[in-house]
């Protein structure tokens, strides 16, 4: 245990371990578990389960077989402390591995939860279980952005004059894919110090992904036209809703004549490396959560990376999240080769 443990910590951090442990289990076997039962949230454990048939059904029709789960948990803060009842903050880390073809392959992803832990006879179980699911909250939609939005990475100015420089270029720049791969694999679990950080912060991620990879500024001044960041201006964060909000990104790449250009396509298969899927989870047209493609599995079907909920090579139509419903809409972007 680490040092400065209460008691009363040291006790509930074992039902923690055995949480952990389920957890690693219910990633990879879909088998009803026998084991010790170590949550008593009944929503949770039915969710859990329908989650477990999805993913087993998901992994057949993949032709793929899940390996091992390696899941460590990170206590982010104690909310409260007590004899009968805690309620803790902690962030999962979890690297999956599976076959397929052949190969094995690694998905990593970072999520948060809150626990409730109770006494109950003598030991600790985990009454509640509260899932952060912020892929279905997207930043700014349907009203100004707000300062709750976003976390402050410093007070400096940010980017401006050096890299924006003003309205359109008639230079001519090639897509550099694997630029954008790069940064998408740099950043994905982090936020680039240089740029701010939204708390729902995929769009802004998958933005700067396109950034790296030569896709132009288009600054129009306005927030609801063009594509563009400009970091501080006169004290006030300035960027366009396309930069930041996957609805608006989507319109953008659905509509851009000029500059970041895209086509859709119609199949998963044909996007490359830095291209982008965006997702409705409730199918009303509205896109709640982007991804850019970074790598492919055996098949050749893509793999993503994202923000919000960290993730990096994660199977690209998300049927393993909680934010997926039979609903989900996907739009598949090809981003063009040249600006």
């Amino acid at each position: 245990m680490p040092k400065g443990d209460t008691g009363l910590e040291r006790e509930w951090k074992s039902a923690l371990y055995t949480y952990v442990n389920q957890y690693n289990r219910c990633e990879i076997d879909y088998r009803p578990q026998t084991s010790e039962r170590i949550v008593t949230d009944p929503e949770f454990v039915l969710e859990r389960g329908e989650r477990m048939a999805r993913l087993d059904d998901w992994y057949r029709k993949r032709r793929a077989v899940p390996l091992r789960s390696e899941t460590s948990a990170k206590l982010v803060r104690t909310v409260t402390e007590g004899s009968e009842e805690s309620v803790v903050d902690v962030q999962l880390y979890s690297r999956l591995f599976y076959e397929k073809s052949g190969i094995t392959h690694r998905e990593d992803r970072i999520e948060r939860e809150r626990l409730t832990f109770l006494r109950q006879g003598g030991s600790w179980m985990i009454g509640r279980v509260e899932r952060e699911v912020p892929e279905r909250r997207p930043a700014g939609e349907g009203r100004p952005f707000q300062q709750a939005d976003f976390v402050q990475a410093n007070n400096r100015p940010l980017l401006n004059r050096e890299v924006l420089g003003q309205g359109r270029s008639s230079r001519q720049q090639l897509y550099r894919r694997d630029l954008a791969v790069a940064y998408a694999d740099r950043w994905w679990n982090a936020g680039n110090p240089a740029f701010e950080e939204f708390e729902v912060d995929c769009t802004n991620y998958v933005s700067q992904c396109l950034f790296a990879g030569g896709a132009p500024i288009h600054y129009t001044g306005r927030r609801e036209a063009g594509w563009w960041y400009k970091g501080y201006v006169n004290s006030t964060e300035m960027w366009s809703y396309s930069w930041a909000v996957s609805n608006s990104l989507e319109r953008y790449l659905g509509s851009s004549s000029w500059g970041l250009t895209a086509t859709e396509v119609d199949r998963p298969e044909q996007l490359m490396l830095g291209d982008v899927i965006l997702y409705d989870w409730d199918g009303d047209g509205r896109f709640q959560h982007s991804t850019v493609v970074t790598a492919f599995d055996a098949g050749g079907m893509p793999l993503v990376n994202a923000h919000t909920v960290s993730s990096r090579h994660r199977y690209w139509d998300y049927r393993d999240s909680y934010a997926w419903t039979e609903r989900t809409v996907y739009r598949l972007f090809h981003i063009a080769d040249e600006f």
